[in-house]
């Protein structure tokens, strides 16, 4: 039977229990457009992960993914087009929740021909501002950057406004060129991916290519004024057969000198002391999240000599550490001569799934 507004939850334990019931979305959203809206924004209240217990926000962080998912499937469903000055998106499946927003696969049609699209949707209103970080940020490097490092970001299609028919809330929509329209053979994969296929710790030596690639992205985004101010596992994809990456998840970054507007709460001990205690950021910024995720990601195997670069990258006081990345780099290369010898290319592949 379909709920009505009537049937809407009213605490956290009967939320959780509809939820685990639903198997699809007419089994959670009314019928009615504004009545679904309601009883959204009302689960998403009751499940969201901030007011969860500490023991158990992983569950909830799951728990309130699976809710997006079945919510972005009854729009889909009910609202399948999403139509801007220039282009008129047809919208497809999620493809990822994440921490701000929903990636929607998406097509449109252009001089005759179907094209495809990645719609990034902020999950709340309250995060707009943040959507328009990340399309300034796009814009900028695409103006401003070095032409030769463009593919170390996401191409922005355009950015727009769409208001949501029922609850007339008005959203900041990112549309970006899907990484395996440019790299055709796809199969990008995160450093989180990374690093739980290596638990024991990635063996240096393949660490290397994707740290150098890495410090080339920031050198690139501060020669255009730019902190990307959320250098984290999940924001950094690589592809293991063309040794490339890609810097993603602009809705952090900030203007040099500026202060990072945001963080990724789950991983606040990982943000130096000037993200923490809201002061201006710099390229040591950067620098420092760089750093750490490159030492998560080889964990105990880090040779000493790189342990001790690393130390000198992550310093509290932002004013002793690196701020020029392209100088760092030249410093790197040198680490890793003296370390392994002349640089080879070796080939690096993930492990295949288990069925």
């Amino acid at each position: 039977m379909t709920p009505t507004a009537a049937d809407a939850p009213r605490t956290r334990a009967a939320a959780r229990t509809a939820l685990a019931a639903a198997r699809r979305p007419a089994d959670l959203f009314p019928d009615d457009t504004a009545a679904a809206a309601r009883t959204y924004r009302r689960l998403a209240r009751l499940l969201h992960p901030d007011t969860a217990p500490a023991a158990e926000r992983p569950h909830a962080e799951a728990e309130f993914a699976r809710l997006d998912a079945l919510w972005q499937q009854h729009t889909a469903a009910a609202r399948p087009n999403l139509t801007t000055r220039r282009r008129t998106y047809t919208l497809g499946a999620t493809l990822a929740t994440g921490d701000l927003a929903v990636l929607r696969e998406a097509s449109y049609e252009q001089d005759g021909t179907r094209h495809r699209a990645l719609l990034k949707i902020p999950r709340a209103v309250t995060d707009n501002d943040l959507m328009e970080r990340e399309a300034q940020a796009l814009d900028r490097l695409a103006r401003h950057g070095d032409r030769r490092h463009r593919a170390y970001a996401p191409c922005l299609l355009e950015s727009f406004r769409h208001r949501e028919a029922g609850t007339g809330s008005e959203r900041r929509v990112n549309a970006l060129v899907p990484l395996d329209t440019v790299v055709p053979s796809g199969g990008f994969h995160t450093l989180a991916e990374v690093h739980d296929a290596h638990p024991d710790g990635l063996d240096p030596r393949d660490a290397a290519w994707m740290w150098r690639r890495l410090l080339t992205a920031l050198g690139w985004a501060h020669r255009a004024g730019r902190v990307h101010g959320a250098v984290l596992p999940e924001h950094v994809l690589i592809h293991p057969g063309l040794h490339g990456l890609v810097l993603v998840n602009w809705c952090y970054s900030t203007a040099l000198g500026d202060r990072v507007p945001a963080l990724v709460e789950r991983h606040r001990a990982a943000y130096p002391p000037e993200v923490t205690g809201r002061r201006p950021a710099t390229e040591a910024t950067d620098i420092h999240l760089a750093s750490h995720t490159m030492a998560t990601l080889m964990g105990e195997r880090t040779p000493k000599p790189m342990r001790a670069f690393l130390r000198g990258c992550t310093l509290p006081a932002e004013t002793r550490r690196p701020h020029d990345a392209w100088q760092l780099l030249a410093e790197l290369d040198a680490l890793l001569d003296r370390l392994y010898g002349p640089r080879t290319f070796r080939p690096f592949a993930m492990p295949t799934p288990h069925p």
